[in-house]
């Protein structure tokens, strides 16, 4: 990693009591904003944190507001360079508003009517979550790759990673290139009420790469979220059957980054 990365935190909820960032509260109200709820949701590896805005307690989310720090090595910018590129071609969270000040970037996107593949409900309805993230991944992966500006392919990801090369398995050709979500880890796809694949979020790491990239990381994660699974019904819904060899190779290379 680079030096200037800040030291890894724990990902997951953060405390009820977590309060917005300096500075973002003027920000939202500038934007017109009903800022009267807001609720942490999520603070990632690197100290951001992922706030819900909804108009009252009880009505339904209406956005989203991520944050980073200075120095995370996440950025928003190009996250935001993503989405948008990514909207006139797949389901992603339109971003509505990014700005950055002394503190960190921020980005604002409109909630989507789903809830994330490992909320309770489909965490223990794993059948339907399972193919929803297959449908979505391969609806992804079907995207023409001809006008894709983004690279997250292996010489890319281990430069900005400080990961050698030598140190891995060589890397296997590629089988198939394909718009990557470069993230795919289970909670960063929304599923509708009916249990149907609805959007992608966390879109940082979109570029062209072998669709084993993906693959891997999404199966992998698989472990992380659900109690009881089957691992085919994810593979039958994208429609492949693991390639031993890809797979090991690109979580090996998830793992060292």
């Amino acid at each position: 990693m680079d030096d200037d990365r800040l030291d890894r935190v724990v990902a997951g909820c953060p405390p009820d009591d977590t309060e917005l960032p300096s500075g973002l509260l003027p920000a939202l109200r500038a934007l017109a904003v009903d800022v009267h709820h807001v609720r942490p949701v999520w603070l990632n590896a690197v100290g951001g944190l992922t706030f819900a805005i909804s108009h009252d307690p009880d009505d339904a989310v209406a956005y989203y507001l991520k944050w980073n720090p200075h120095g995370s090595g996440e950025s928003l910018r190009e996250e935001a360079r993503r989405a948008r590129w990514l909207a006139e071609r797949h389901p992603v969270p339109p971003v509505v508003a990014l700005w950055s000040d002394d503190n960190g970037e921020a980005m604002l996107t409109r909630a989507l009517p789903g809830e994330s593949a490992v909320s309770a409900g489909w965490t223990t309805d794993t059948q339907t979550a399972l193919r929803a993230l297959g449908v979505g991944l391969r609806r992804l992966h079907d995207l023409p790759t001809n006008d894709c500006p983004f690279d997250w392919g292996v010489p890319r990801r281990a430069r900005i990673a400080g990961v050698d090369l030598g140190d891995l398995p060589p890397v296997p050709p590629i089988d198939k290139l394909v718009v990557s979500h470069g993230d795919p880890c289970a909670p960063n796809t929304l599923l509708a009420a009916d249990g149907s694949f609805l959007a992608h979020v966390d879109l940082g790491r979109v570029g062209l790469a072998d669709r084993w990239a993906d693959l891997a990381v999404l199966s992998l994660s698989l472990e992380w979220n659900y109690a009881h699974y089957d691992e085919h019904v994810f593979w039958d819904a994208y429609g492949v059957e693991p390639d031993v060899e890809r797979v090991a190779f690109y979580r090996e290379l998830w793992n060292a980054q």
